[in-house]
């Protein structure tokens, strides 16, 4: 998977309007990572191609990706669910409140100062409808899964309605609104991959730490309670580091949808339910996924369609396939 995914970057980062071979495009990456400052000789539009335009856009589809796919990784694991994705806790549906909000109030004329951006808000709209799910779902003390979703589902209801109505406020600039939320990496500069590394490492291995646990929850709340496994902390530690990093994505990238379902399910049916293997499999596929579904958007298609629609027209039809294949076995 490894390899998969860097020869992706490399033939990546070499599509494009602009033809550039591969040996080029490593001979770009091998000079910045020596770090010598020095001038090589390289073109100057070929090298502002690949390292300023392309490689952002590449590593952040990797990292998004890979994010998503690990937090679907984890979500599934600690809700019992395999339906259950990044966005099954309305992550998305606040993270698209707080860029619908920002974005209105630019348009209405609102001075903002340049720190709220659209990223700030989408973040602070995700990490607030997180804790209201958590409120809403504390009075089960055991913080069950059909509490958790069925909390998400209440907070997410009323968030769509509440980005309907910024959408009819924002009149002739919905349309704004409606790219962001279709979900683009077009945007992306290398201060977006500063900030995207570090959280997907440390998340990474926080949920590495706790696979084992998550590996003995899947045999039953009683039994892991037996084998000394707190499920409650449990949960509560994986569910604020994983809607952090979902948070996080979404205002990077806007709404991505199915990468975190498509990936862990997959993976699970090919290797088994091992969680300390899913979690990095499920994030190097992740990287993947998101990183050829970019370049099919950026490079191949004739005009750029934003992302999300591609992942929602693959994943939507995969999600109705893992609900028919459900009710088939639970019938």
């Amino acid at each position: 998977m490894c390899l998969l995914l860097l020869v992706a970057v490399v033939v990546s980062a070499t599509m494009g309007f602009m033809q550039i071979p591969a040996t080029t495009v490593l001979q770009l990456i091998g000079h910045a990572l020596s770090f010598s400052g020095k001038d090589a000789g390289f073109d100057p539009v070929v090298t502002a191609v690949v390292m300023d335009v392309r490689l952002p856009r590449i590593l952040a589809a990797v990292l998004v990706g890979g994010m998503l796919a690990l937090c679907g990784t984890v979500f599934q694991a600690i809700l019992l669910n395999p339906l259950a994705d990044p966005y099954t806790l309305g992550i998305s549906s606040g993270a698209a409140f707080g860029a619908s909000l920002v974005i209105v109030l630019q348009v209405v004329g609102l001075a903002l100062p340049s720190a709220l951006s659209v990223p700030i808000f989408a973040f602070a709209g995700s990490i607030g409808t997180l804790f209201t799910v958590l409120a809403l779902a504390s009075e089960d003390r055991r913080l069950s899964s059909t509490s958790l979703i069925l909390s998400g589902v209440i907070v997410a209801a009323i968030l769509s309605a509440a980005i309907g109505f910024l959408k009819f406020i924002a009149d002739e600039q919905v349309g704004i609104i409606i790219f962001w939320l279709m979900g683009s990496l077009s945007g992306i500069s290398l201060q977006n991959i500063f900030f995207l590394l570090p959280v997907a490492l440390i998340g990474m291995a926080v949920c590495l730490f706790y696979s084992r646990d998550l590996n003995i929850m899947a045999t039953g709340e009683r039994a892991a309670a037996t084998l000394g496994v707190n499920t409650v902390r449990l949960r509560w530690i994986l569910l604020v580091t994983c809607s952090l990093m979902t948070a996080l994505c979404v205002s990077v990238s806007g709404i991505i949808g199915f990468v975190g379902l498509i990936v862990p399910h997959l993976l699970r049916h090919l290797i088994g339910p091992e969680n300390r293997q899913l979690i990095i499999l499920s994030t190097l596929g992740g990287g993947l996924l998101l990183l050829l579904a970019d370049t099919v958007t950026r490079a191949v298609l004739p005009a750029e369609v934003p992302i999300g629609v591609l992942t929602a027209l693959i994943g939507g039809p995969f999600f109705a396939y893992i609900f028919k294949k459900r009710q088939r076995e639970n019938g």
